[in-house]
């Protein structure tokens, strides 16, 4: 590199922010996903091997997808080339595919091809891809953000294997940070700060494991300092920090699997649990409709009659969300996600709807008994319908011993919890009464 190359590539580093010029340059400097890329782990494995493969990377934004794409096509001794599923077409993929064809041809040089974003080609671009990686011509790195499973092609996804990044620990974000106020070719070593350890902790924290983030948050609080040494506070870096824009598709896995947290949480008698889960989703822009909806449906599922009052509520709630609206409703909300979580659990008519229903699709149909038919229509007493029959009201105590079903059955099994205890205790003595008819 001559004087002016090298000035060059100065100012193009001066003008990347400090989160690009950070990028590791090694794996050992690579930080995170170790569940895959640590020492005999698949992904270490197979570039031991030399066996890379296509693969897809999974996971939220600023945990080292495409910085772990680069150092991949550095270690497998092949040529990087990236494209950008959001600006980048048919044809931009098919010269790509056929230069790295001509330089595996020719040259015997291997192309690792970056796909960013890769769930936003269309089904035409992912399927222009798989001769490509079937033959080898390219070894495909994928990323996304949204589960491959449902926003890749299948036919991709099978020749792939996939990798889920995790967001990265807030230890390993203090790392990163370090390093980037430590390093004066890359970094911010050039500059004299005084660190407060609560303010890296506190940006370690708020950037929810996204070291781009953090990095970012972190130049920031440094540039625009007055005057140097720069005293890094928590004050200090909290006026650095965006607000979070959080990471929610109301199509997409974040919505589901925040939805599945809630709903487990309340089921599982975790009332705080249940509330973090429920701010999450409002502070994300949930729907109200459709959290108070899920409500409803638990107060049945997961509580049912070991607290009867559990469904009135929900509903309760749900008008209450009609009339109020956001802001407001969220006091609702909360009410009856605390009141469900601690509430007595019953799945007891879930279950039992469940194998009633299954047995009338799987088993032969029980015909209605004679006395139980309708008799109020013409005819019906020469076919002998209803009679027999026995008002229940007119018994002492409303129960009479009259078969129902024309077997013997049971369905609904009630819980030893909460009103269902003596809903059981009941029960056993109707259905002893019952059985005599039977």
């Amino acid at each position: 590199m001559n004087l002016f190359e090298a000035a060059e590539a100065k100012n193009r580093r001066g003008a990347q922010p400090l989160p690009a010029r950070m990028r590791p340059v090694s794996l050992d400097e690579f930080v995170g996903q170790q569940h895959f890329l640590g020492p005999g782990k698949l992904l270490r494995r197979l570039l031991q091997a030399d066996r890379l493969g296509s693969v897809i990377f999974y996971g939220p934004p600023g945990t080292g997808k495409t910085t772990l794409a680069k150092l991949l096509a550095t270690e497998s001794r092949s040529r990087f080339r990236q494209l950008n599923a959001v600006t980048s077409g048919v044809k931009d993929l098919r010269e790509t595919l056929e230069d790295a064809r001509d330089t595996l041809s020719a040259e015997g040089a291997k192309t690792l091809l970056f796909i960013d974003e890769i769930h936003r080609f269309n089904k035409a671009q992912q399927d222009a891809l798989l001769p490509a990686v079937e033959d080898g011509i390219v070894t495909l790195v994928g990323a996304t953000t949204a589960n491959p499973c449902f926003a890749v092609n299948s036919a991709l996804v099978s020749r792939s294997r996939i990798f889920e990044f995790q967001p990265l620990a807030i230890e390993d974000i203090e790392i990163l940070l370090r390093r980037a106020l430590e390093d004066r070719q890359r970094g911010l070593g050039d500059h004299q700060v005084v660190v407060d350890e609560q303010a890296l902790r506190f940006l370690a924290e708020t950037c929810d494991g996204d070291a781009r983030r953090a990095l970012g948050a972190l130049e920031v609080a440094i540039l625009s300092a007055d005057a140097e040494p720069v005293q890094l506070t928590r004050e200090l870096a909290a006026e650095s920090v965006q607000r979070k824009a959080i990471e929610y598709d109301a199509s997409g896995d974040a919505h589901y699997d925040a939805a599945s947290a809630l709903i487990k949480s309340i089921r599982g008698s975790d009332p705080d649990a249940g509330l973090y889960w429920l701010a999450r989703m409002l502070e994300a822009g949930e729907e109200v409709r459709f959290l108070t909806r899920r409500l409803v449906i638990l107060a049945s599922e997961d509580v049912g009659n070991a607290d009867p009052h559990a469904l009135p509520l929900a509903v309760a709630t749900m008008q209450a969300c009609e009339f109020v609206g956001l802001p407001e409703c969220q006091l609702n909300l909360a009410q009856a996600v605390a009141y469900l979580a601690c509430a007595p659990k019953s799945n007891a008519a879930t279950v039992a709807i469940s194998e009633a229903r299954h047995d009338v699709r799987e088993g032969r149909l029980l015909p209605v008994p004679v006395h139980l038919r309708d008799r109020h229509y013409a005819g019906a007493e020469r076919l002998g319908h209803g009679a027999g029959y026995q008002y229940a009201h007119d018994a002492e105590d409303g129960v009479v011993a009259q078969d129902y079903l024309g077997v013997d059955r049971e369905y609904y099994r009630p819980v030893d919890r909460g009103f269902e205890q003596q809903l059981a205790e009941r029960l056993a003595d109707i259905r002893q009464r019952l059985r005599q008819a039977k």
